[in-house]
């Protein structure tokens, strides 16, 4: 009981020192330590009120004035919507001028899309490229389209990166099948048969309620049969 007693009588001595220590250095370092606090309080300050004042009414201004541009994107008029009408921004403009927040964001997208479809695959990859989204639809679609504009590029080995990637960012029974069905015909285009099986069986498997998997056996027996004359 006595060495029980003595255990715990050296360690409130040792917490002791250690706050001796604590407040003997505080009390050496009050000045700096006050300063180091003014400087984070002014950056969290600082920072909730670039939110609040600036970036809250830069985002309210950016999506009225994406709105056009969205219209014209919706009417296939990609030119208008690229680059404007002379009364109304396009998604260039919007990216240059509210590069900062999520309109400006989203505008990437757009115009990654405009450029593909109008076979400026380039430009396609380097909008679509800064856009980044955590969303479950365009988030894919948009990695999807990169691996659209390398295959237009003659590309495909980074055209299936992409397209694995799309189907990875959507693991649903709605979208994730399509991006794989995309990879697996590339795989065959580059004669890699075995690879392309792998994707087929894995739909089958993982995406059996999917519209690609009612014909997939079809893919499966195929890929089979074309692997099978490589050996």
């Amino acid at each position: 009981m006595a060495k029980k007693k003595d255990k715990t009588e050296e360690k409130i001595v040792a917490v002791e020192e250690v706050l001796g220590r604590t407040e003997q250095f505080i009390e050496k370092n009050q000045k700096i330590l006050t300063i180091i606090v003014g400087i984070i309080v002014v950056l969290i300050l600082g920072y909730f009120g670039y939110k609040k004042f600036y970036l809250a009414p830069l985002e309210k201004e950016a999506q009225s004035q994406i709105f056009m541009a969205e219209m014209y994107f919706e009417q296939d008029s990609l030119n208008r919507a690229l680059y404007g009408d002379g009364n109304y921004l396009g998604f260039l403009d919007i990216i240059d001028e509210y590069s900062s927040t999520k309109t400006g964001n989203l505008a990437n997208y757009y115009a990654g899309i405009c450029f593909l479809k109008n076979g400026e695959f380039e430009e396609a990859i380097d909008y679509l490229k800064d856009f980044s989204s955590s969303d479950q639809i365009i988030g894919p679609m948009a990695s999807a389209a990169i691996g659209d504009a390398y295959m237009e590029l003659g590309d495909p080995e980074k055209s299936i990166t992409y397209f694995l990637e799309a189907a990875g960012k959507s693991n649903n029974e709605f979208t994730a099948p399509t991006f794989l069905m995309k990879a697996a015909w590339t795989y065959e285009e580059l004669g890699e048969y075995n690879k392309a099986l792998k994707i087929y069986e894995r739909i089958k498997k993982e995406f059996y309620k999917s519209y690609e998997a009612r014909e997939i056996d079809k893919y499966i027996a195929r890929a089979k049969s074309l692997s099978a004359k490589d050996y």
